[in-house]
């Protein structure tokens, strides 16, 4: 009996660091990127995956929340392919979090 594995959505490659998961290479490379930021004191702090409720009850869930040294915050989420998915829940960000940015990081 053969089993049949579907390989992952836009083949992204999950990868672990610091014993979390992350669903792409990309990804685990922001939160280095991000790591090394903290440590050398140019931003305050970041948190994976923060949820924020979208208006028509739509759960997003960007892959970080970001705060900068002189206390500017923001979210991020990396992305090699733009959904329609994301694209709506991107323009509803918008709407609901005028002044909160969403930077997409490719």
């Amino acid at each position: 009996m053969s089993v049949y594995i579907r390989p992952p959505k836009y083949h992204k490659t999950p990868t672990e660091i610091d014993g979390i998961r992350f669903d792409s290479k990309p990804e685990a490379g922001r939160y280095l990127t991000l790591k090394a930021l903290k440590a050398s004191g140019n931003i305050l702090w970041f948190s994976r995956q923060p949820s924020f409720l979208l208006p028509g009850g739509v759960r997003y869930m960007p892959d970080f929340l970001v705060c900068d040294a002189a206390g500017l915050i923001w979210v991020e989420d990396v992305k090699g392919v733009e959904t329609e998915a994301f694209k709506i829940k991107k323009k509803l960000w918008e709407d609901a979090f005028p002044g909160l940015e969403l930077r997409v990081i490719r």
